[in-house]
C-alpha cells in the first residue's frame, strides 16, 4: 500500500517552498525567495500554494491597530499575509490572532507578483517588539504594491526575482506569549513556480 493522498500533498507542498538560500540554475530561477532582515522569533508554518498553473496576483495583510503608547500596550502590527491567486483562491500560512484583514492590493491587468521586500523593526530589547510591520511586492511589469500598515522599522533589500511568478508562501509567526511581549509575524518566504 502506497502513501496516503494527504501524505503526498504534504510532500508536494513542502518542496514547493524549500529554502535554497537563493541557489538556482539559469533555466529555472530560484525555487523560493527570502530576504535577510526577518525577525528572530517564532516558528515556520506549513507551506501553502496556489493551484497548479496559478500564481499570486495580489495580497492582503492582517493588521492589528496601534495599541497606544503606555507601558502596558503591546503592538504586533502584521499578523498574517494572504496571497490572492489568479484562480481567485486565497492562501495563507501561519497567522496570529490579532487584527483584521486589510483591503486587497493587485498587480495591474492580472499580472504576477515576482519579488518582495519586508519592513521589519529590529529587536527593541527594553521596548515593545513588533518584528515584521509591512511588505511590498514587485509585479512582473515593475509596478510596486505597498501594504498599508505601521511605519515601525525599515524596508530591507529586495528578494531575488521569481522567473515566472510567486505561487505560494510559508510564514514564521511567534505564538501568543500571554503577559509577555508578542510580535506575531516575523518572516516569510515565497515559492517560485
Amino acid at each position: 500500500m502506497g502513501p496516503s493522498p494527504s501524505t503526498l500533498l504534504f510532500v508536494i507542498l513542502s518542496c514547493c517552498c524549500r529554502d535554497t538560500a537563493g541557489h538556482h540554475d539559469a533555466n529555472s530561477g530560484p525555487s523560493s525567495i527570502r530576504v535577510p532582515n526577518g525577525g528572530p522569533w517564532g516558528y515556520w508554518g506549513s507551506a501553502e500554494r496556489c493551484g497548479a498553473g496559478h500564481y499570486a496576483v495580489g495580497f492582503s495583510l492582517k493588521i492589528e491597530p496601534y495599541q497606544g503608547g503606555d507601558e502596558d500596550s503591546d503592538d504586533t502590527s502584521v499578523n498574517g499575509i494572504r496571497l490572492i491567486c489568479s484562480n481567485g483562491s486565497l492562501i495563507s500560512s501561519s497567522v496570529a490572532q490579532w487584527g483584521t484583514w486589510s483591503g486587497r492590493y493587485f498587480c495591474p491587468n492580472g499580472g504576477k507578483m515576482v519579488a518582495f521586500s519586508l519592513r521589519v523593526e529590529v529587536p527593541q530589547w527594553l521596548g515593545d517588539d513588533t518584528a515584521a510591520n509591512n511588505i511590498q511586492f514587485r509585479c512582473e511589469d515593475g509596478q510596486v504594491l505597498v501594504g498599508k500598515s505601521h511605519e515601525w522599522g525599515t524596508f530591507g533589500p529586495w528578494s531575488k526575482r521569481c522567473k515566472i511568478g510567486i505561487c505560494g508562501l510559508t510564514t514564521k509567526v511567534e505564538s501568543e506569549r500571554g503577559a509577555d511581549d508578542d510580535t506575531a509575524l516575523n518572516d516569510v518566504k515565497f515559492c517560485c513556480c
